[in-house]
């Protein structure tokens, strides 16, 4: 398609980017993605592959604030706030513990809840889209207990848990058989149906760029700054008429600069991968909610997953949290073998634990989509359909709750 729009430069090319690429050059813009690194190993290509319908929750809660002590990593838990990263997580606790009232809470779960609701439908569009149908599963997801005591506790707890558009059944027969690999009888599951998963998330960043440059856009594999330009946002060396921030946990460095307040964290999250050979082909993503970990197939591995750790993006890595994920794996009797690779990567969390996706006020030509937390795979599509209808001059009323200018200004014209 010809481009009759406006020029774009989107600065962050992880999942919500190319998306934004893709539904922006469908729409006749002409687009250019800044994204600096090429080995694809940012929280959009390590994720759980999870699409997570059901969390319209957010994690800024009072119930969230009340489980603290037990969460810890410390006492087995997948919370982890590391003394070296203080100066980090200590400001963003006094936010999220500001903003986990009971009545923020309610107004969190009422705008999430129709973001959310569009997530499948986005999916199932982009992935026709791309012609890569595949990629996207559509089977759910299991929760599963050790004990009765606590499948008990756990089946009580998600009933009074807004869920969206999933829903909750009890596993059938035929997925406890194929759950019966584990080392000791399953103490209860659940299965939520609605949810889904993306089956190869490296085929899904490379199937994205090439759809991006296959209708005319670029990906440009460099490092950029944004300046202010006499009231309007320039990416340094690039002439474009917009830009659109999709940097994830960078975001903040590139627009406080320009005045704009971004209490943003980096969400540690860490996982281990193995070869497939023993692990169901047809097993749906499956949590083991005691031990905080998710366990997904992708096509040509299996992976374990968890941890929130609150700090640097740039910090070094803590290998007792991939220890920790082994000794699961191996106590769980689940038949994923050694050799392991290891990742960590940041997930960009603001402290209400919704996502920034707007345009400023005052910078005209300045658009933004990040902050996504845990969401980031789930709201890509659909964060894209809404910020491409922005763009071309359409109301979005159902952005208004995500302006970045809910956290005040540090400057003028934000």
């Amino acid at each position: 398609m010809a481009a009759i729009g406006p020029t774009v430069g989107i600065v962050g090319g992880g999942v919500v980017g190319l998306c934004c690429a893709v539904a922006l050059l469908d729409r006749g813009h002409a687009v250019s993605v800044f994204e600096r690194d090429a080995d694809y190993n940012a929280a959009s290509w390590g994720n759980a592959g999870h699409i997570a319908v059901e969390q319209v929750e957010p994690l800024a809660s009072p119930a969230a604030l009340r489980s603290v002590g037990k969460r810890l990593f410390g006492v087995g838990g997948a919370l982890a706030l590391p003394p070296s990263m203080a100066a980090h997580w200590l400001p963003f606790a006094a936010r999220l513990i500001a903003a986990s009232t009971p009545s923020r809470f309610a107004a969190g779960t009422a705008v999430l809840t129709p973001l959310l609701a569009g997530a499948m439908p986005a999916w199932r569009a982009l992935v026709e889209t791309l012609g890569a149908r595949d990629l996207l599963g559509e089977d759910g997801h299991v929760v599963v207990w050790d004990t009765p005591l606590q499948a008990q506790a756990g089946r009580e707890r998600w009933s009074r848990t807004a869920i969206g558009t999933a829903r909750i059944e009890d596993a059938e027969p035929a997925l406890l058989d194929r759950l019966g690999f584990l080392a000791d009888p399953v103490g209860g599951a659940i299965r939520f149906t609605g949810s889904g998963q993306i089956d190869d998330l490296h085929r899904l960043a490379l199937t994205l760029e090439a759809a991006v440059e296959a209708r005319g856009g670029r990906i440009v594999r460099q490092d950029v700054r944004l300046a202010d330009d006499d009231g309007r946002i320039v990416i340094a060396g690039h002439k474009v008429d917009r830009v659109l921030v999709t940097a994830g946990v960078r975001s903040r460095a590139l627009l406080e600069p320009l005045g704009y307040r971004v209490p943003m964290i980096a969400e540690r999250g860490y996982h281990i991968r193995a070869r497939a050979d023993g692990w169901p082909a047809d097993l749906p993503p499956v949590v083991f909610e005691n031990r905080s970990m998710i366990v997904t197939r992708y096509a040509d591995c299996v992976q374990a997953a968890s941890f929130v750790e609150l700090g640097d993006p740039d910090g070094p890595p803590d290998p007792r949290k991939w220890a920790r994920l082994e000794h699961h794996v191996r106590a769980l009797g689940l038949p994923i073998e050694a050799p392991f690779t290891r990742w960590m990567g940041a997930r960009p969390t603001l402290p209400d634990y919704l996502p920034a996706i707007g345009r400023s006020t005052g910078r005209a030509n300045l658009y933004y989509a990040f902050g996504h937390q845990h969401l980031g795979l789930t709201l890509a599509p659909v964060t894209a359909q809404l910020v491409a209808a922005l763009m071309t001059g359409e109301q979005q009323p159902l952005l208004r709750p995500f302006d970045l200018n809910r956290f005040g200004k540090k400057g003028r014209h934000v």
